[in-house]
């Protein structure tokens, strides 16, 4: 892995009982430290107005400038010019689409495979993986290809959901649709709970958060792995 790499990965913006990245604040500070300009990628979304605002009134509250790329007359300028890049849940085709008609996938992965700080919560999580297969959204739009920033060499599975014993629904689970995934795909899966999240640098990737992930990978048996675990070995 890159050893410049620094990403933070979230499954979910908002945990049950709490607000806005609430659950999340505190990491991101901590990710963050001293930088302060924040370049909010709000593409998931139809209304990216609203979206900017309410990110950029949480980020406020954390200390930290952030702008929306979508009212910049130039965004190829602003990724260059902003300390990190945060990327908005909601639809990820949508967001991929977007991101392939405004031509800035080739831009963002330079700039982070560079060393610039990328946050990215569902959808943003997402599309950090070399594909967005393993998304939960429907294909409400159809982007030119399924290939993402592939900032990682894993896929992430956001608000991962167990199987529940007790319930009378019998469509399949998420385990068993990575499985499929994994049926005619060889990249492992990290199905990432709400409430968890995954901090990658210096080489390695450390999941944290108040929750586990389950890892999937090909002809080997689920694995359950707690916050605080290094997922290197199990991902490489």
């Amino acid at each position: 892995m890159n050893t410049q790499l620094r990403l933070l990965l979230i499954s979910n913006s908002t945990l049950h009982g709490s607000g806005y990245l609430d659950h999340a604040a505190a990491e991101i500070c901590n990710f963050l430290g001293d930088l302060k300009r924040v370049l909010f990628v709000p593409f998931a979304l139809q209304d990216r107005d609203a979206y900017a605002a309410q990110a950029r009134a949480r980020f406020a509250q954390m200390g930290y400038e952030l702008n929306s790329i979508h009212l910049s007359n130039d965004p190829v300028r602003a990724i260059a010019e902003h300390d990190a890049i945060f990327i908005g849940g909601g639809n990820t085709f949508r967001l991929l689409k977007t991101l392939y008609e405004q031509n800035l996938l080739d831009q963002i992965r330079e700039r982070v495979r560079a060393g610039m700080p990328y946050i990215g919560s569902s959808a943003g999580s997402n599309v950090a993986a070399p594909t967005i297969k393993t998304t939960n959204d429907m294909p409400i739009v159809q982007p030119p290809s399924f290939a993402a920033l592939n900032l990682v060499s894993f896929q992430i599975n956001p608000h991962y959901l167990d199987a529940d014993p007790s319930s009378t629904h019998k469509g399949e689970t998420r385990e068993e649709r990575i499985i499929q995934f994994l049926e005619e795909n060889a990249t492992p899966v990290v199905g990432l709970r709400e409430g968890a999240m995954l901090r990658i640098e210096h080489g390695h990737t450390l999941l944290k958060g108040s929750t586990g992930a389950r890892i999937f990978r090909r002809g080997l048996e689920p694995v359950e792995t707690l916050p605080g675990t290094l997922l290197d070995e199990l991902l490489s």
